[in-house]
């Protein structure tokens, strides 16, 4: 029985790890309209404007922790949230982004490709832009 389950969970890890990897390249694909295989910040940040606007449903033009969960933490929106007011808006949550980008990018060459988007940073960035 210990083994089916040790089987069971290497499988779901497994297929969790290749869906990710499938999830990157795809968000290359719908976030690269240039098709050089990249994501520029630019691009980063187009995929962010339209992550902030499905996530935010009441379209208060702000997102609340709640409306976050799974893309930052508590911690991470009070650090991100200079004025202090509980929320992020599209102008925060962009200066968000380019961090995300900037530790995601660790050549710096201005893009971020596949490879990079499997790191803790990259998985970090896709969350907050697709």
């Amino acid at each position: 029985m210990a083994a089916i389950l040790t089987i069971a969970g290497a499988v779901t890890v497994a297929a969790g790890g290749a869906a990710f990897a499938g999830k990157a390249a795809d968000a290359i694909q719908a976030l690269d309209p240039d098709k050089d295989g990249t994501i520029d910040l630019n691009e980063a940040k187009a995929g962010a404007k339209a992550v902030f606007e499905k996530i935010n449903p009441d379209g208060d033009g702000t997102l609340e922790v709640k409306e976050l969960k799974g893309r930052l933490t508590k911690k991470e929106l009070d650090a991100a949230d200079p004025d202090n007011d509980g929320t992020l808006d599209m102008q925060e949550y962009e200066a968000v982004v380019t961090k995300q980008f900037e530790l995601a990018n660790p050549d710096n060459d201005g893009t971020v490709d596949e490879k990079e988007l499997k790191t803790k940073e990259g998985k970090k960035l896709l969350k907050l832009i697709y």
